[in-house]
């Protein structure tokens, strides 16, 4: 899909139900976010997710999918033990869900853990820039990648993808940045807060549909009340294709200064 400059499409699923109605709907790939520890669990971070919730929740999606790839979260810890701690984890995602790939967080300091998981046929989806699991060293949901830090933003992704992963989402990082990403990269990137220039794009269905109210980012676009479920999902998935989503008011620029 990316040498032949077809965005791809993401969307979070964390039920069979939502996961037949997004894999009809032309959804690529199917994210089993832990951003469910949010969404469904209520808290205020994806910290006190656990494996065997990631397991209960991939398992019930990848029986709802019947052409979308299907990838499960890795949750906070799980990956911290190194290579073989994180292949047997790894495994039983694999084994007991069904599902096609699991992702981790993190660039430079992860890549070995990738390089081993990919090594041993585990397919992997990194996840740079903002990461949720970091949010306490990172000071909150932040920006990454602004000016000087920037450098290290495209270092992690460039890590990644020398590793093995398949493909990497940009999370919270301006549209610059994750052009030049993109276009250093022969992996495809999946953005979420990152601009128009990724190769596709994620949203959190709680956020695209409008049911979640605790926090709403500037990057996330509401396809209700206007449409029905259905429709609001079709609607994101051609906006999608088409390049209308997202536009210059959900990214991020360099500057503070500028507005973002």
């Amino acid at each position: 899909m990316k040498r032949e400059g077809v965005r791809i499409v993401s969307v979070t699923a964390y039920d069979f139900s939502f996961a037949r109605l997004l894999d009809k709907a032309g959804v690529d790939l199917l994210l089993v976010g832990d951003s469910l520890g949010m969404v469904i669990q209520g808290h205020a971070t994806t910290l006190p997710v656990t494996l065997e919730q990631m397991i209960y929740h991939t398992a019930a999606v990848v029986r709802g999918a019947s052409r979308a790839m299907v990838v499960c979260d890795m949750p906070f810890g799980v990956c911290h033990g190194g290579g073989v701690a994180t292949m047997d984890a790894a495994v039983r995602v694999l084994k007991e869900t069904g599902c096609q790939a699991v992702k981790l967080e993190g660039g430079v300091y992860m890549a070995d853990t990738i390089r081993f998981l990919c090594a041993h046929q585990v397919p992997v989806l990194g996840h740079v820039g903002l990461t949720p699991q970091s949010v306490h060293a990172l000071g909150g949901f932040k920006v990454q990648g602004r000016g000087a830090d920037a450098e290290r933003i495209l270092a992690d992704a460039v890590a990644v993808a020398e590793a093995g992963a398949f493909a990497v989402v940009l999370e919270g990082i301006p549209v610059s940045l994750a052009q030049r990403i993109t276009e250093r990269l022969d992996i495809p990137t999946i953005g979420i807060g990152a601009g128009r220039w990724c190769d596709g794009q994620v949203l959190v269905m709680h956020d695209l549909l409008g049911l979640y109210e605790a926090v709403v980012p500037r990057f996330v676009k509401r396809y209700l009340p206007e449409n029905t479920v259905p429709q609001a999902v079709g609607r994101f998935v051609e906006e999608v294709r088409s390049g209308q989503f997202p536009a210059a008011e959900h990214g991020y620029v360099d500057s503070l200064v500028a507005g973002a």
